[in-house]
């Protein structure tokens, strides 16, 4: 027996930006998108299935919407075969403009949380169910709820942690809580303690530790306060939506107000910025409203980024505002977003002369909360780094939506606060390796790394979605963009890869979501939208490929003949082998040399694995013999010489886990002829 290695996020990428230049003209009240200089509406339903587009539901009908599901979740469970113990829960209800439904739950069993057993049920308007997703295919109806370790136990493993990983004044914020846990591998009882204090660089902590409540075994970590990386720029003269009375209260959008820390790191809002006039700040960081006037631009730009292009009403689609907090701390040279608080902070920058208060930052930040409260994306591992990415996507859309002639889109981050001091952004979208530290592409150890850098692949599948590959030119900025498998990417446009993307955030993405769930999320969320046979799935699969995440059509051949079964196949723990079958017919004589196997297997620990190609003749071809460690996952194209092979029969992928503990299944094989 061995347990699964846990995967750590040390959110050490600090977000440095230089000094913000803003004076602001005068408005009372809200403000329209126009006054703030942003771009019409993205045209995107000419551009899709009209009915795929999310609806534009006021915050009154998405609230009818989740309690007429919650009425139904005694019904909902007994459809979905859960066991007598296991209730739902639901968290978000997501409706596209032609009825059909997305009801996100939460999972209870024995009246503990299932933490990672959230699941997404796709109904038509005629509540006929679709699909489900679940973040765990595993059975929990055998968890043992008795634990025979003491809560206290449980807490003092999970402060020492945070104590080594550098935490100041760490203490618990609550008792820890019994929980069931089934993100990765078989579900167990557990304890989830909450560290709070304060992180190594003075940042708020919120350290969640899962302690296996029987064996005392760590078995898991994340850190719910989510930084980003940004560039706060010199934003001209805007229009603010205040308040009549003077304050930085938006009162046309969820009445967001912005408030002055005045340097304080406690969990109090600070002072509401108010005035005797409607004129905030000078531009420079002599006025502390300067600061403040840069952050409150960059929520309301966020906030009509959402409602006018995806119809969400604010970050959980209710209409209310979260709020912002400026001057954190000393020095402090970083920015967050807090779930306890529902709010965005943002520290004033090395020496106190350059505030993290920027468009993109904003947006950033403000896309936490979004995909908080979506997806739930965790923010360790492969989830953590995709978690960043759709920060950094989400930022790159805003700051092209808002169309500021002083800060043109692009798809570079930090690129006017020189940290290096050669002139040279902080990250770059077309081939995230250029700053040093990010990822280009997928491999099989990247959810171990810093999520800043693990969200690498997932922003270069962006940038090649949106622009392709090769060389190019957006807004006067030079990219050059590489792929992984060395053959090109054509793109769809930013407008297109943004809606993809965010149909695939809040309708297929769950909690623990990995590279291999996001292709699978976007290949269905392009399919909604632009149909199964369009230019624009293909391109999805292209740019994943791209990043070595799953196959090409056709194995990158145009005129390749493809094979595939997309049925999942459960993978028995320590099991005996199960298969995945294609039936090849119409092709001539034998199979190549060089023949495409596409495998996309999801499990949460690949050295447990062995995976073997069946031919036709019962002739076995091992692709994968236990090897990758705690690696999670297989999505992987291998070739094989079959030339001795009939080309026509059945074939089969055959897996088998080998060893306790962990999980998974086959979610796609294909077999690719030239």
């Amino acid at each position: 027996m061995r347990s699964t290695p846990s995967r750590r996020a040390t959110a050490t990428g600090a977000l440095i930006a230089a000094a913000a230049m803003l004076a602001v003209g005068v408005q009372t009240g809200s403000a329209t998108a126009d006054q703030f200089g942003a771009a019409p509406k993205a045209q995107v339903a000419s551009q899709a299935n009209p009915g795929k587009l999310p609806a534009d539901l006021s915050p009154a009908q998405r609230a009818a919407l989740i309690r007429a599901a919650q009425a139904d979740t005694a019904a909902e469970a007994k459809r979905l075969g859960l066991g007598a113990q296991e209730k739902l829960v639901v968290r978000d209800v997501i409706q596209d403009r032609d009825g059909s439904t997305h009801t996100r739950y939460e999972r209870t069993f024995a009246g503990l949380p299932v933490l990672g057993g959230d699941l997404i049920v796709e109904a038509t308007k005629a509540g006929a169910t679709t699909s489900v997703t679940k973040a765990t295919r595993a059975d929990i109806s055998k968890v043992d709820t008795t634990a025979t370790l003491a809560p206290a136990a449980a807490e003092r493993q999970a402060l020492g942690r945070a104590t080594a990983e550098g935490s100041k004044k760490a203490k618990a914020d609550r008792a820890p809580r019994k929980v069931v846990w089934a993100a990765n591998g078989t579900p167990v009882l557990a304890y989830e303690t909450v560290v709070g204090g304060l992180q190594h660089d003075g940042t708020p902590n919120e350290l969640h530790v899962i302690t296996d409540a029987t064996s005392g075994a760590k078995l898991y970590e994340w850190q719910a306060i989510e930084t980003g990386v940004g560039n706060t720029q010199y934003s001209g003269q805007v229009t603010l939506g205040t308040a009549p009375s003077y304050s930085l209260t938006d009162t046309g959008r969820g009445n967001h107000k912005t408030y002055d820390l005045n340097g304080g790191t406690g969990s109090g809002t600070g002072t509401l910025f108010t005035n005797t006039t409607d004129v905030w700040g000078n531009g420079t960081t002599s006025n502390r409203a300067t600061a403040g006037a840069d952050a409150h631009y960059g929520a309301a730009l966020t906030w009509d980024y959402y409602k006018n292009v995806y119809g969400r009403s604010g970050i959980r689609g209710d209409g209310v505002g979260a709020y912002s907090r400026v001057h954190y701390g000393n020095a402090y040279v970083n920015a967050f977003w807090s779930d306890s608080c529902f709010c965005m902070t943002y520290g004033d920058g090395s020496g106190n002369t350059k505030p993290l208060t920027s468009i993109d930052v904003a947006a950033h930040e403000m896309t936490h909360g979004v995909t908080s409260n979506t997806a739930g994306l965790v923010y360790s591992g492969e989830s953590g780094g995709l978690n960043e990415a759709t920060s950094d996507i989400f930022a790159a859309a805003v700051e092209f939506y808002a169309n500021n002639t002083s800060d043109p889109g692009d798809y570079l981050v930090g690129e006017k606060i020189d940290i290096r001091g050669n002139g040279t952004p902080l990250r770059y979208m077309d081939k995230p390796s250029k700053d040093g530290s990010s990822k280009d592409a997928w491999y099989s150890g990247i959810g171990s790394i810093d999520v800043h850098y693990s969200s690498g692949p997932a922003n270069h599948f962006f940038y090649l979605l949106s622009e392709g590959s090769g060389a190019k030119t957006v807004n006067g900025v030079n990219y050059d963009s590489p792929t992984s498998d060395g053959l090109p990417v054509t793109g769809i446009g930013r407008e297109k890869a943004a809606l993809i993307w965010f149909k695939a955030l809040t309708t297929k993405f769950n909690s623990s979501t990995n590279y291999a769930g996001a292709r699978t999320g976007t290949i269905a969320a392009a399919t909604d939208l632009y149909g199964a046979t369009s230019p624009e799935v293909l391109a999805v699969q292209n740019a994943w490929a791209g990043i070595n995440v799953g196959p090409r059509p056709g194995g990158g051949n145009p005129g390749g003949t493809v094979f595939t079964n997309d049925t999942d196949v459960s993978i028995p723990d320590n099991g005996a082998a199960v298969t995945s079958s294609v039936t090849v017919s119409g092709v001539t004589g034998n199979a190549p040399a060089a023949l495409s196997v596409g495998v996309d297997i999801v499990h949460t620990y690949i050295g447990d694995l062995v995976v073997d190609l069946v031919a036709p003749d019962g002739s076995v071809y091992n692709l994968h013999n236990r090897a990758g460690g705690s690696a999670d996952n297989i999505s992987q194209t291998y070739t094989v010489n079959a030339s001795s092979e009939v080309a026509n029969g059945v074939w089969q992928l055959r897996v088998q886990d080998k060893a306790s503990i962990d999980t998974g299944y086959i979610n796609q094989f294909k077999l690719t002829f030239p």
